[in-house]
């Protein structure tokens, strides 16, 4: 397999707009089914039911996933990096708002972007980009400092959460192309994030004493579908694409737009509110993401 990483074209920023798109509205999906379903369960469910889909994918194609390949140890610390980062993201949103967690969630684009300059050959950006990443990552330190703002800092229990997840979805993008994982198919690297985090997850919500899944009205049903089917089967699957075929550290810091998103879709279905700070720290990100791109 050619080892070469491409920068981005057409297509690679058409399908991060659309990823970036739906990543932001997950977050948006999962407060909107707290009411019915306990959000480590959420989580728990959506790997279980993404992995029967991966599995029936990889049948239908004759898609070989279980060879022996030296990838089996990278793959289960993948996983387990994987699965702890979204109990993190998934409990956090019990303490911020949706529109916060997706922010802080994507500090990971940035420590995506060091690690990956500092353990892969070829993935190094130029000055200009460096300066994109760290108005971007200034962009997310006003975001935060708008937690300490709040009246008894109500948020700053999943505002930290979400900073957690960030590292470990980075440590996560960077294990699987610094290893063994980063010449393999796209779907065996989902697979053992998928089907680690399906055993994981269970346990995790049981540890936590959560409730499960407590009411199933369209809502919930709708909520679980997307963030199983859309988001956990079909948008990995194009992610992992695209990390076979692209600079990882110029579509993971694209993936900053996400942040506008999960803002926006935070403010118009769940009516969360949009401070100034909020404002400006999307300016930033905007900002960043037109310097890290520039040819």
């Amino acid at each position: 397999m050619n080892s070469t990483r491409l920068p981005l074209d057409a297509t690679a920023v058409g399908l991060m707009l659309a990823l970036a798109m739906l990543w932001g509205l997950q977050q948006v999906a999962i407060k909107l089914a707290l009411a019915g379903a306990s959000p480590v369960a959420q989580s728990a469910v959506r790997s279980i039911v993404a992995s029967a889909l991966l599995l029936g994918w990889a049948r239908l194609r004759g898609i070989a996933l279980f060879e022996r390949d030296g990838t089996l140890a990278a793959g289960l610390a993948a996983g387990l990096l994987f699965g702890v980062e979204f109990v993190f993201i998934y409990a956090g949103l019990e303490h911020t708002a949706a529109a916060r967690m997706v922010v802080f969630v994507y500090l990971a684009p940035v420590l995506t972007a060091l690690g990956l300059a500092w353990f892969v050959p070829g993935e190094r950006l130029r000055a200009v980009q460096w300066a994109g990443v760290l108005l971007a990552f200034a962009g997310l330190v006003v975001a935060f400092a708008d937690g300490f703002a709040a009246p008894g800092r109500a948020t700053l229990r999943g505002d930290l959460y979400g900073v957690i997840a960030a590292a470990l979805w980075a440590a996560t993008t960077v294990l699987i192309r610094a290893s063994a994982l980063a010449p393999v198919r796209a779907e065996k690297t989902l697979l053992y994030q998928l089907g680690v985090s399906a055993l994981l997850l269970p346990a995790a919500s049981w540890l936590l004493g959560e409730r499960g899944i407590t009411r199933l009205d369209a809502t919930v049903i709708a909520s679980l579908a997307f963030q199983s089917v859309v988001v956990a089967f079909a948008s990995y699957l194009v992610w992992f694409w695209l990390l076979t075929r692209y600079l990882a550290a110029r579509l993971a810091v694209f993936s900053f737009l996400t942040p506008l998103f999960g803002v926006a879709f935070g403010v118009l279905i769940l009516g969360e509110a949009l401070s100034p700070q909020f404002a400006l720290a999307a300016a930033l990100v905007g900002l960043g993401i037109a310097l890290v791109n520039r040819r």
